[in-house]
């Protein structure tokens, strides 16, 4: 009988999982195993009759399930970053039975009354900081989970996480078939009008991966997408290209997702009205900085009305663009960024292919690993021969000053069918002191476009600063330094944990950064001083589209949550009256229109809570201040207190204690009205 290598021993480097062992089939199996071992290790916890301790109960959680962990981990990953049928197929039958599984956890009674106990004595404990953190948030957890509802009210819980979960994974799947199944081929010259040679080059390799060498595509991955729509100078495709873009999960056929969202709201909504809560997004705030609904709303409507003035001022900018040109038809939201490309050049003299050539990919990682060293004193080096689940993966190895590993760093950067769109971070493994110094296994995952086989890779700017932003959660989940795993690296409150990642775009920024890692691809050239200054002279070109684009998700999403009763939701109908009721122009459409917004369906994550990119901003705004305030971008002092209350701390601390710790008082949102160019 073979053994299953994901319920063997590791004996990898690094404990690594041993990806060229592993095949689809071995998931299911190694599911059910570690899901029933997992169980096992709850149900004794739950039955001993020993009064419950911090040790026996919470601390023997925390050890419980590591198989189960381990395995989920790898395929959750998988999934996202290099899936296919059969990892999809097994992804379906595992969802619900993971779902069950949590809910016979956080429902299990003998469990949650020893967690209860544990709370109501929890002063007389002699716990510390940390410990004291902890059981709050188990306490938390299972009161959210419904612990303290009757026998129906449980059953009905473990049935509506089970359908959610299911609902989710669909939800998902559906935008990643929509994504994958389209392709814009180019075929003459017409097609291919405008088009710089950087896209041309990068659609001729789409092109080559789909088995049709000597064309060129544009897919739906935004490194593809927006560039295209920026240069194409043929208007007709432009419209092709952004009503496939934004049509995900609206197609009527399979993939359709507009049924999944009624249903996946109703359920939120039950679920919030068994817990006492009126709608969902008030259940959801609950547990995060911001609080109340009205919270966000008043935050997001702070920054939405200076936006939409803005916006409509860019908008006419772009009109007369288009009138010198001889166009005169109303900008569409297909045409927006194809005419915001010429008025940055005629404005600020600057445009996307004078850009390229000085962002190398290479260079940009060297950047955000130079950033870290003289921030935190970490150190990176490549490691090659390591086991990896796609040959494009890099692994990298952390040291802090003296030398000493810190953890693994894998960066996955090119666009394939086979990856979900987007940018993220994620983990194989946490970092924990449970027992002995458990060190952190993390992977960012990205989609640029490839440079032709043997020539750099070149981003736009846009592109340089996700890297940088996802790398700043990569050193959230590095430089944790923490006991529990319940609070480890990026375990914090969701609109808190945008803050590491938001905060290090600001060095990209930085005259020190560019001028030393913006060289040209193939002379090596710095960066020229006029096009560095033109570069951020022009930051808050077209802030008002950026902030209206985003704000006007983070909006419907919040109002979508507070339908208290959603039943037979027409959603195309909602999207309209609601964006019609905020004055949403209608040349610019939301960053992510409800059928593929995966933020808020593909899982619970930032639903009710997209507004988090904002509230973190406040503070990413106003804690970068702290450094300028220094007159040193890398001052020691500044840096260190950002290494201690925020990078390293992860969720042992309240969030706003956190931010005050370092920055000595709250935040103010001057900072982030400033920094998007809406107040002086």
């Amino acid at each position: 009988m073979t053994t299953n290598p994901l319920l063997a021993d590791w004996d990898t480097s690094f404990q690594l999982p041993p990806f060229a062992q592993i095949e689809p089939a071995h998931f299911e199996e190694a599911f059910d195993v570690a899901m029933a071992q997992a169980r096992r290790d709850i149900d004794l916890i739950a039955a001993q009759d020993d009064e419950a301790t911090f040790e026996n109960t919470v601390v023997a959680m925390e050890r419980s399930g590591e198989a189960l962990t381990r395995v989920a981990r790898t395929f959750f990953n998988l999934t996202g970053a290099h899936t296919s049928e059969a990892l999809q197929k097994t992804e379906r039958a595992v969802a619900p039975k993971l779902a069950k599984h949590g809910s016979d956890t956080l429902l299990n009674a003998s469990l949650s009354d020893r967690i209860a106990a544990l709370w109501d004595k929890r002063d007389t404990l002699g716990l510390n900081d940390e410990e004291a953190r902890v059981l709050e948030r188990y306490h938390k957890m299972f009161q959210r989970a419904g612990a303290s509802l009757d026998a129906a009210g449980k059953a009905r819980m473990a049935e509506i996480s089970q359908r959610l979960a299911t609902l989710g994974t669909d939800f998902s799947q559906h935008v990643l078939k929509d994504e994958s199944d389209f392709q814009l081929v180019l075929e003459t010259e017409e097609d291919r009008a405008g088009l710089p040679d950087f896209l041309l080059t990068a659609a001729a390799e789409a092109a080559r991966e789909r088995g049709l060498d000597g064309k060129h595509v544009i897919t739906l991955s935004r490194s593809s997408i927006e560039p295209f729509l920026q240069f194409s100078t043929n208007r007709a495709l432009r419209e092709e290209a952004f009503r496939a873009w934004t049509s995900r999960g609206e197609t009527g056929g399979e993939t359709d997702n507009r049924a999944i969202i009624q249903e996946t709201l109703a359920l939120r909504a039950e679920k919030s009205r068994l817990l006492g809560f009126k709608t969902f997004a008030e259940f959801k705030l609950d547990d995060t900085m911001a609080k109340t609904p009205d919270n966000v709303r008043d935050l997001l409507t702070t920054v939405w009305e200076p936006a939409v003035a803005q916006a409509r001022e860019e908008e006419a900018r772009l009109a007369e663009m288009a009138r010198s040109g001889g166009e005169n038809h109303p900008i569409e939201a297909w045409d927006w960024r194809h005419y915001s490309e010429k008025v940055r050049k005629a404005e600020h003299d600057l445009d996307e292919t004078e850009l390229k050539p000085y962002l190398q990919l290479e260079n940009i990682i060297k950047a955000a690993f130079d950033t870290a060293g003289r921030l935190f004193g970490v150190s990176f080096r490549e490691l090659e021969g390591m086991p990896v689940y796609h040959p494009d993966v890099r692994v990298f190895e952390a040291l802090d000053r003296s030398g000493t590993h810190i953890g693994l760093f894998l960066g996955d950067y090119f666009a394939r069918p086979s990856k979900r769109s987007g940018a993220w971070m994620s983990a194989f493994r946490s970092q924990h002191k449970l027992d002995g110094n458990v060190s952190p296994i993390i992977v960012n995952v990205m989609n640029f476009s490839r440079g032709a086989p043997g020539e750099a890779t070149l981003l736009t700017f846009d592109d340089a600063r996700t890297l940088f932003h996802e790398f700043g959660h990569g050193l959230h989940g590095l430089l944790s330094d923490v006991t529990y795993p319940m609070i480890s690296g990026t375990s914090v409150a969701r609109d808190f944990v945008e803050l590491p990642s938001q905060l290090y775009e600001h060095w990209l920024s930085q005259p020190e950064i560019l001028s030393e890692f913006a060289v040209h691809y193939k002379t090596g050239a710095q960066m020229p001083t006029d096009l560095l200054d033109k570069l951020l002279a022009a930051a808050n070109f077209n802030q008002g589209f950026s902030t209206v684009e985003y704000t006007a998700s983070a909006l419907i999403d919040l109002e979508l949550h507070l339908l208290e009763d959603p039943g037979s939701l027409d959603v195309a109908d909602f999207e309209k009256k609601a964006l019609s009721r905020i004055g949403m122009p209608e040349a610019i459409t939301m960053r992510h229109r409800i059928p593929h917004f995966q933020h808020v369906f593909s899982g619970d994550g930032y639903s009710a809570g997209y507004y988090s990119y904002m509230w973190s901003e406040v503070m990413d705004a106003d804690a970068f201040e702290a450094f300028e305030e220094a007159r040193d971008i890398f001052d020691p002092r500044t840096a260190k207190n950002l290494l201690t209350h925020i990078y390293s701390a992860g969720g042992r601390q309240d969030p706003e204690e956190a931010y005050v710790a370092f920055r000595g008082r709250a935040p103010k949102i001057n900072a982030l009205l400033k920094k998007r160019g809406f107040a002086a």
